[in-house]
C-alpha cells in the first residue's frame, strides 16, 4: 500500500449542473501545479475517484443542486466526510438552470422529455424504468436546503480567481475574503 500524504485533502463533485464550475477550477491554469503541491484530491472527477477513501477532507467543493435522490445521497456523503463544504456556482446556491423545472410537476417534465416533446420519437410512450436511474425529487433544491453549507461562491460559473482565492484561504485556515471584483457580475 502506498504511503499517505499529510497534505490537506480536497474533494469535488458535480451534482445537477453543467460542469462549468469544474471547468473554472481547471482554468486556474498553471496554478494547478501550485495546487497539486498544496493538496491531495480525494473523491473528484479530476482524478476520477468515485468514493471517499475514509480519511477526512479539509474542503469539499459542490457544484450543482439536488435534482434526484442520488444527488442528495452524494451531498450528504460529502457533508459527512468534509470539514468545510462550499457551494460553488448558481446551481449549488439557488438551483440554477436545472431549477427551471420547478415551475412544472415532475410528471409534466417526464411527459415532455419522453412522450410529448417536440423532438421525441416514442410512439409507444415507454418510460425509462432502469432501477439504476435515481428517482427525481419534486423540485430541484439548492445544497443548503439539504445539508449545512459553510461558504458560497457565486457565479455561473465563479471565475478561476474566485475559486483559487477561496480555496487557498480555506486551506490556510482563514475564511475566504473575496474582493468585490471577484463576486461582481454585470
Amino acid at each position: 500500500m502506498a504511503a499517505t500524504s499529510n497534505k490537506p485533502r480536497v474533494a469535488t463533485v458535480s451534482l445537477a449542473g453543467c460542469f462549468g464550475c469544474h471547468m473554472s477550477l481547471l482554468d486556474i491554469d498553471e496554478r494547478l501545479l501550485d495546487l497539486a503541491e498544496l493538496i491531495e484530491f480525494d473523491r473528484s472527477p479530476i482524478n476520477d475517484y468515485k468514493s471517499f477513501d475514509g480519511r477526512r477532507c479539509a474542503v469539499g467543493l459542490i457544484e450543482g443542486g439536488c435534482a434526484n435522490e442520488e444527488n442528495v445521497r452524494v451531498l450528504r456523503d460529502f457533508r459527512t466526510h468534509c470539514d468545510v463544504l462550499v457551494s460553488v456556482g448558481a446551481c449549488a446556491i439557488n438551483g440554477g438552470i436545472p431549477a427551471l423545472r420547478n415551475m412544472v410537476s415532475v410528471e409534466e417534465c417526464i411527459d415532455e422529455a419522453y412522450r410529448s416533446g417536440l423532438t421525441v420519437v416514442n410512439p409507444d410512450g415507454i418510460l425509462p424504468d432502469d432501477p439504476e436511474l435515481p428517482r427525481l425529487l419534486d423540485r430541484v433544491r439548492p445544497c443548503h436546503e439539504v445539508v449545512k453549507i459553510d461558504y458560497h461562491l457565486p457565479g455561473c460559473p465563479p471565475s478561476a480567481d474566485t475559486i483559487w482565492n477561496a480555496l487557498t484561504a480555506l486551506l490556510s485556515g482563514a475564511p475566504p475574503e473575496l474582493p468585490y471584483p471577484l463576486i461582481k457580475y454585470d
